[in-house]
């Protein structure tokens, strides 16, 4: 059947569901404190809009060795955890020397 030019075609738009989870974040894809670090991040609104692009030249055995240390297999989960990891940092290590000394020497720890 030929359509001719007065017939439209009527097209229905849809509503796009939002994602609770954005685009290439899968809880399955990170294991443990990955998926701890990226839930986090999710949660303080660190991964909503994924319009930055990141390129450059990194030491194939760094990127191999992430990846076994992680579990993470792809490269842009791989980039994404470490920044999220840097983000959320918690600054642990300038916690810990500031109260270094801070308990009496005096005191027997059991070791």
């Amino acid at each position: 059947m030929r359509k001719t030019q007065k017939e439209s075609v009527r097209v229905r738009a849809t509503p796009v569901k939002r994602r609770k989870t954005p685009r290439g974040f899968k809880a399955r894809a990170f294991h443990g404190v990955e998926t701890e670090i990226m839930s986090r991040a999710e949660a303080s609104g660190l991964l909503k809009n994924k319009g930055s692009r990141i390129t450059g030249r990194i030491s194939k055995e760094l990127v191999d060795q992430a990846k076994r240390r992680t579990g993470i297999m792809k490269d842009t989960q791989l980039i994404e955890f470490a920044l999220a990891n840097l983000a959320l940092e918690d600054n642990f290590a300038e916690t810990f020397q500031s109260v270094k000394g801070a308990i009496d020497p005096s005191i027997k720890l059991g070791f």
